[in-house]
């Protein structure tokens, strides 16, 4: 079993005894979402850390989410309940990259692809995404590339 799968079914039970309703409710659902993901396809497989990283990453993305379908149909009530999930989620994830550190790793990779212009966006994507790896969105990640790639 992940390390992290493991340390999320420790704190569940811790949470559970201490009665925290948010932090139980958020790690079991993230319990199934990470069991579901093992059951996923044609063959159960154990998932590892970095695999449940990407199951939490996809989560967490969730909850922003449906925090903001929330709070612009005025329901905050709902909106607080998604952003204490993500919270407790975020606690599992690594940090997320700053603007700079971005900014730094995708100059580093057009410059190692040797890319020149817009349509070379994927080649760079290919190259930044590993680097990347779940501290940074996909859509703060492609938006810094097109920035760069259009400037150059």
């Amino acid at each position: 079993m992940s390390a992290l799968k493991e340390k999320l079914e420790t704190d569940l039970s811790t949470a559970m005894k201490a009665r925290d309703d948010v932090r139980t409710r958020t790690l079991r659902m993230a319990l199934t979402a990470v069991k579901t993901e093992e059951v996923a396809g044609k063959k159960s497989r154990e998932l590892s850390d970095e695999d449940v990283v990407k199951v939490l990453t996809r989560e967490a993305k969730k909850r922003r989410e449906a925090a903001t379908a929330f709070s612009d149909a005025g329901r905050d009530e709902q909106a607080r309940a998604e952003r204490d999930e993500g919270a407790v989620l975020e606690e599992y994830l690594p940090a997320q990259l700053g603007e700079d550190e971005l900014a730094a790793l995708v100059t580093a990779a057009i410059t190692e692809t040797g890319a020149a212009g817009p349509r070379a966006m994927g080649q760079v994507m290919k190259v930044v995404n590993p680097k990347v790896a779940g501290r940074a969105e996909g859509g703060r990640v492609a938006a810094e590339v097109k920035r760069q790639l259009s400037a150059g």
